[in-house]
């Protein structure tokens, strides 16, 4: 085979995606230069623009290309809820329900000590500030429910209750229109405790 330097590069490149590995990489640039060098070319000019253009939201830490989000400067939202999630797309989820009217404040990650990631890597300082602004009267804790999402949740809920804030926790259960016999044992036990 000719000269592969680029290519390689290219197919290490996708391989930073999550759960791309090099057959998976390797599959979509040879898709992308056999088949659709026009949208390689504007796969290229998006991940340029994004990375060049998108940052934090001064307020919230989502992304954004302004200094502060469409979502916070929205004055139909309900300042006194903030509702803590760990990414944008957790976000992103939580308002495609539409049924949250609040404010957001997005981690962009979660705490995970193996990893090296403490509060000061999650911007827990600037949570805090955040939520004790005088107008935040409940902080909704939407991490996920993993070990690290459940520990960044408790970490999280003990500094505000200490600083007097409202601190409530997504409730977690059986799905709906699901039955119990293919339910995991876990989510069936939360739902218990957890009943109303």
């Amino acid at each position: 085979m000719a000269d592969t330097n680029t290519l390689n590069a290219l197919i290490e490149a996708l391989r930073r995606l999550p759960g791309v590995g090099v057959r998976s990489a390797s599959r979509m640039a040879f898709h992308l230069l056999q088949h659709d060098r026009p949208g390689a070319h504007a796969l290229a000019q998006a991940l340029e623009q994004a990375a060049t253009q998108i940052r934090h939201c001064t307020l919230c830490h989502t992304f954004t290309e302004n200094e502060v989000c469409a979502t916070c400067l929205d004055p139909r939202r309900d300042r006194s809820k903030l509702c803590v999630v760990e990414t944008p797309a957790d976000q992103a989820a939580l308002e495609r329900t539409n049924a949250f009217k609040g404010l957001y404040f997005v981690l962009m990650g979660k705490l995970s000590p193996l990893d090296g990631i403490g509060p000061k890597d999650i911007g827990l300082a600037k949570l805090f500030d955040r939520a004790t602004n005088g107008v935040v009267q409940e902080v909704i804790l939407a991490t996920n429910f993993t070990a690290e999402g459940e520990a960044t949740a408790h970490v999280i809920a003990e500094a505000l209750k200490a600083r007097g804030l409202n601190v409530t926790r997504l409730a977690r259960g059986v799905p709906a229109g699901s039955e119990l016999e293919y339910v995991d044992l876990g989510t069936i036990a939360h739902a218990l405790v957890d009943r109303r």
